[in-house]
């Protein structure tokens, strides 16, 4: 009997043509390489691209939000502390659109109670009397455009304990009267700069003062 040889290993494999495999890969490897990058009609997209095109819908679906309204935003401001009518204008102008009247805002807020200088002012007296003069508070006021009348009973009103405010402050930083012009120069610039007045100043540094109180 005869029997049939059997074919040598990788003989059917050699047998076939390039391009007929059955191998998922090649068809793979074709599939990839049809990715024309020079070729718009292949779909290949570059990296750069695909960035451009998420940045795109990203600020798409920003616009698409609601805009928080300019009073919203006030608001928003206000409940974290208090603000003078010209420094919220300010703060809130970059956001003013077309149509809208940031002074008839602030006028709205003013009347509804939101807003107030008076409370401002008061808010920074809190906030500066214990270490600052009556000069270097109403400076502050002034440039945050407060009413002059309220600027003048504020000033009034600091300079009642402009005295005891300023001694307060001396006794911490220095407890001891300058026993040279050169200390006595650098006390009164500290007292100058924190705002204290010159009269005050040159009580304080005399020792015009009864040091038991």
């Amino acid at each position: 009997m005869i029997r049939k040889g059997r074919a040598a290993p990788g003989a059917d494999r050699g047998s076939r043509r390039y391009g007929e495999s059955g191998d998922s890969r090649d068809g793979d490897t074709a599939e990839r390489g049809s990715l024309d990058p020079l070729d718009p009609a292949s779909g290949y997209e570059s990296p750069e691209s695909s960035e451009s095109s998420r940045t795109s819908r990203e600020r798409e679906t920003r616009s698409n939000r609601p805009t928080r309204s300019l009073k919203a935003r006030a608001l928003d401001y206000l409940s974290r502390r208090e603000y003078s009518r010209t420094e919220l204008s300010r703060k809130l102008a970059p956001f003013a659109e077309e149509g809208d009247s940031l002074d008839a805002l602030i006028d709205t807020l003013e009347r509804e109670g939101w807003l107030s200088d008076a409370r401002f002012a008061e808010s920074v007296v809190h906030r500066r009397a214990a270490r600052m003069g009556a000069n270097r508070i109403v400076s502050e006021l002034r440039r945050h455009a407060v009413d002059d009348t309220l600027i003048e009973a504020v000033g009034a009103e600091l300079r009642e304990t402009e005295y005891s405010r300023a001694q307060a402050v001396w006794r911490k930083k220095f407890g001891e009267l300058p026993q040279t012009p050169a200390e006595r120069a650098k006390q009164a610039r500290f007292l100058a700069m924190r705002g204290f007045s010159s009269a005050t100043i040159t009580k304080i540094l005399k020792g015009d003062d009864d040091w038991g109180e």
